[in-house]
């Protein structure tokens, strides 16, 4: 396996050693200038939306435990934002519910994060976690159409932007609307991505602390390794996404860089062992580095990760387990729900 080298040195120094764990509050005060450094160099900051939200919606599905409607959000003249909004049924008036964020993968759609889907990966975690009570909001992400949009990536990077500069934009918009509300609580308000929605799950909310907490699954990786190694199987050098290289990536933001940006919030992986997209000894170094900052920060509880015996799929175990207790709605009677 390899071992980190100059570029892991190089984080070291220009993050890890001006970190103020001496407080969660001293910590995230000596985070401010690296978000703001990732977004600026790594990400692209693009202007705030420029037009209000103007939600549109649409009943798009009705179940047993909630109903669904399809939502449009204007961001700036021509973009906006569109997703899948799951209400539980029987909430009571003035009552404030938590939200999970439920993010699709590359070439997902958020009916799949719903369900049916005939991608197996998702196992319909979007309507499970509706059925639990939870509010739920899928959206759409620009990551499909094949080499489509990585042609928009191919432009946008000359300009120093990447398409999540885009992304986090749509995102600051869908966390204003979902805020305003009536049933929804800001303050408890999480994201939970899946594969190439993992990669929005360790940038956008690492930016944005509107959300409460992050899960990353199928996708937690030494993220320098996986995009420039030409010794992995599982480094993107051998397969056909391009758009993947991130500017200067390997010398200031990796994964466990991008997590500590989310601390002082809860934060969690979840990976099956047999999950092609890297392997158990990388993803536990980079890790290790999240769960030693939460220690030292007296918060060891809010970092998890989860093995389980599978591939690239969402498990919904002990992932749903930490968005009950971390975003304080009660788990399930037995046998009431999955």
């Amino acid at each position: 396996m390899s071992r980190p080298g100059r570029s892991a040195r190089t984080r070291d120094e220009v993050f890890w050693r001006t970190l103020d764990t001496s407080s969660p509050e001293a910590y995230r005060a000596s985070t401010r200038p690296h978000r703001e450094r990732m977004w600026r160099e790594l990400i692209g900051e693009l202007p705030p939306p420029s037009l209000p939200p103007n939600p549109r919606s649409r009943l798009y599905r009705e179940a047993e435990r909630w109903v669904g409607h399809e939502v449009t959000l204007d961001v700036w003249p021509g973009l906006f934002a569109y997703g899948i909004l799951l209400v539980p049924r029987g909430m009571s008036e003035g009552e404030r519910r938590p939200v999970v964020v439920c993010q699709h993968g590359l070439e997902g759609r958020p009916q799949d994060s719903v369900g049916p889907s005939d991608e197996p990966a998702y196992q319909s975690f979007a309507a499970r976690l509706a059925e639990r009570g939870f509010v739920v909001f899928a959206p759409q992400n620009p990551y499909i159409g094949g080499d489509a949009f990585r042609w928009l990536q191919r432009h946008a990077n000359p300009l120093g932007l990447t398409m999540f500069a885009v992304i986090v934009r749509q995102h600051e918009r869908i966390l204003e609307w979902l805020a305003s509300l009536p049933y929804v609580d800001p303050s408890r308000i999480g994201f939970y991505g899946i594969s190439y929605g993992g990669v929005t799950a360790m940038r956008v909310p690492a930016l944005l602390e509107g959300y409460a907490l992050s899960i990353c699954s199928a996708n937690f990786n030494d993220w320098a390794l996986k995009v420039a190694s030409n010794e992995e199987p599982f480094s993107y050098v051998f397969t056909h996404e391009w758009e993947m290289p991130e500017w200067n990536l390997g010398h200031t933001y990796n994964y466990a860089e991008m997590a500590a940006l989310i601390a002082p919030r809860p934060f969690m992986v979840e990976r099956g062992h047999s999950d092609g997209v890297g392997v158990a000894e990388v993803v536990d170094y980079e890790y290790a580095k999240v769960r030693r900052l939460c220690a030292a920060l007296g918060i060891p509880e809010r970092t998890e990760i989860e093995y389980f015996d599978g591939a690239h799929v969402i498990h919904g175990v002990g992932t749903f387990a930490f968005l009950h207790r971390h975003l304080q709605w009660p788990g399930p009677v037995r046998g009431e729900v999955d």
